[in-house]
């Protein structure tokens, strides 16, 4: 068994992840805890936080709460206020190249670039989730029967990605070609933005609450179901008439988080019994990496190394797993 450093929170792990080398737990009370060589604990949001996710294009870790603040939070322990939308929650956050950050507020999303300009885009429905695509400032944000895409510098109309339903979150392929978005039902659906053509991703006995894209960006990990669900995205076609990767079944609980590597066709995975397992695409081996806990595996996050593996579990335990110990 891999060698685990252990830690307890009082509450709910929303977000586990590094910043550089060290590694960072967002809480759901509000606080952003650094433990390891002695624990500085940093409130970040007054009456409890509602997103966390790492900047693709900066070592921070960005943050949105009921208090309304974005919040940035850096490897040196200090947070910094970003923005604010008053008394109104910020339900969702993303980093974006030059240092811009996106956030979700009720019908609007905005985009604050590094000089501080906001930019608002209203909506006619609540913005559930907002992503930055790898390359520009463009933005896709996750809503009511759909998504839509902006171009964050400028006025220009939105392009509008229609599909019944509730979409709750967004996320781009790594090389821009596909916009993928989870249902409030048990399903993803996509779009290959070069003409907008769906792809329909269904068969989860479970809502879908993890995503994770590969490290080349060939395959996309789900959760809501006994095993990992990973849908291939080589080819023009994306997963269109193609069968998904199957990897840690279990008959007797379910996925609730994944983690792909950051170098190798490798995938963490999190069940709902707090187990931790570490399976290879190519043949299905797997390693366990922690047998189980007290509530399930809410969120994991690899160092940029991939030698390292941080996990936050809704009950409040947490850890960091050495893979190579």
């Amino acid at each position: 068994m891999p060698q685990i450093a252990p830690y307890s929170f009082d509450g709910y792990v929303e977000t586990a992840a590094f910043l550089k080398d060290e590694p960072v737990f967002a809480l759901s009370d509000g606080t952003i805890r650094f433990p390891a060589g002695g624990e500085t604990a940093i409130e970040a949001h007054k009456g409890g936080l509602l997103s966390a996710r790492l900047d693709p294009f900066s070592a921070r870790l960005l943050s949105g709460g009921e208090d309304g603040r974005v919040v940035a939070t850096t490897p040196d322990r200090q947070s910094a206020e970003l923005a604010s939308a008053g008394r109104k929650w910020i339900s969702a956050v993303a980093g974006g190249p030059g240092g811009a950050v996106g956030y979700a507020v009720g019908r609007a999303a905005f985009v604050r670039d590094a000089k501080g300009e906001v930019r608002e885009f209203a909506h006619g429905r609540t913005v559930e989730d907002i992503a930055f695509a790898p390359k520009g400032l463009r933005i896709a944000t996750a809503r009511y029967d759909g998504a839509s895409l902006f171009f964050a510098g400028t006025d220009a109309k939105a392009q509008e990605l229609e599909w019944k339903g509730a979409h709750t979150g967004v996320t781009f392929s790594p090389d821009g070609r596909f916009l993928v978005s989870v249902m409030q039902e048990n399903a993803l659906h996509g779009w290959r933005l070069d003409d907008g053509k769906h792809m329909r991703m269904t068969g989860y006995p479970a809502k879908v609450k993890s995503l994770s894209w590969s490290a080349k960006g060939k395959f996309l990990a789900t959760s809501g179901a006994p095993a990992a669900i990973l849908w291939p995205f080589t080819g023009k076609d994306g997963p269109m008439g193609k069968a998904p990767l199957e990897l840690g079944t279990r008959g007797d609980t379910s996925v609730v988080s994944v983690a792909c590597h950051p170098a190798d066709d490798v995938v963490a995975i999190g069940y709902a019994d707090g187990m931790i397992l570490a399976v290879r695409f190519s043949d299905a081996k797997e390693a366990l990496l922690r047998r189980g806990g007290s509530g399930p595996v809410r969120t994991l996050g690899w160092d940029s190394k991939g030698r390292f593996l941080a996990f936050g579990s809704e009950s409040g335990e947490a850890g960091v797993i050495d893979i190579a110990g």
